[in-house]
């Protein structure tokens, strides 16, 4: 109903959470079945257990196993209940509860440095019949988020997975799949980049936009000129190393840092780069975090 139903509707209605059935339970509904429409048959109990274990805890699975099974033979043995159930009966709503709490857990395993519970996660979905450009993309989105300038290739091998499963297609897109899932788990991680532009676009509607300064504006008409547009801007490339300071932000945020790279991965180079350039400017970091970075996005 969180999907299908609109708010106001649900926030009147009693919601029931119908949950998946234990084993125990499973084993109780066959067992009843089996006396009640099946009274003549024999049932093994590693038939039994593996009717139990394909079900997934969906019932109507069970019985339709038991169904088959009861057909082929009055003496069902595990060689009868694998021939009908075939295959196991996954549980999986492609526009409901479970495709999003599946994806979520995947990209939390992800996130959170687990390759075996990724690929576990990637199975499940798989199996279930998930599109697979739906979790490229999501991969895509957390190469970026997740991985960022830690290791730059996430997203170069993230995006080349997904050109890559819309191409091929499956099945063999499944190792494609598990390729880029297990990289990305095992990459360092960094959501620097992420912080940097949500607190630049807080302060772009938060704080007063004042305009671009002097020196940095375009000049391609003799009015701009004569208005100074462009006046005393200093060229990197002239200047050793190809780096010279001035100033980019406005006055309001002139000393405002965004970008925090962390002490890891690529990161950690890139951290102490920006340091040597702008020595100054890092030596109040500490004292400009507690000012500008929002408490619950500090993760530094």
């Amino acid at each position: 109903p969180a999907f299908e139903v609109n708010a106001p509707l649900v926030s009147r209605s009693q919601v029931f959470v119908f949950e998946t059935l234990e084993d125990k339970d499973i084993e109780k509904i066959i067992r009843r079945a089996v006396k009640k429409f099946y009274p003549r048959h024999k049932i093994a109990a590693a038939a039994l257990n593996h009717m139990v274990k394909s079900a997934n805890g969906d019932a109507r699975s069970a019985l339709n196993t038991l169904e088959l099974a009861g057909q082929m033979t009055t003496n069902i043995n595990l060689s009868a209940a694998e021939a009908a159930s075939q295959k196991k009966a996954i549980y999986y709503d492609k526009k409901g509860d479970w495709h999003y709490d599946v994806i979520s857990a995947f990209i939390k395993s992800l996130r959170g440095s687990d390759p075996d519970a990724a690929v576990y996660w990637l199975a499940r979905m798989l199996e279930a019949g998930e599109d697979p450009m739906f979790i490229a993309r999501r991969m895509v989105i957390l190469a970026s988020e997740d991985v960022g300038n830690a290791n730059p290739n996430a997203l170069v091998l993230a995006i080349a997975a997904m050109q890559a499963v819309h191409m091929v297609g499956l099945p063999e897109a499944r190792i494609i799949l598990s390729q880029t899932a297990t990289y990305l788990a095992s990459s360092p991680k960094s959501n620097a980049s992420y912080l940097a532009i949500d607190q630049a676009q807080q302060d772009v509607r938060n704080e007063r936009l004042e305009g671009v300064p002097i020196h940095l504006r375009n000049a391609p008409t003799d009015l701009a000129k004569k208005l100074d547009h462009g006046k005393d801007y200093q060229y990197p490339h002239n200047f050793q190393d190809g780096f010279i300071e001035q100033q980019y932000l406005p006055d309001n945020l002139i000393d405002k840092i965004y970008y925090q790279p962390k002490e890891i991965g690529k990161e950690a180079a890139i951290k102490k780069h920006l340091e040597s350039l702008r020595p100054r400017r890092y030596a109040t970091k500490k004292s400009l975090k507690s000012r500008h970075c929002p408490k619950n996005l500090d993760n530094n």
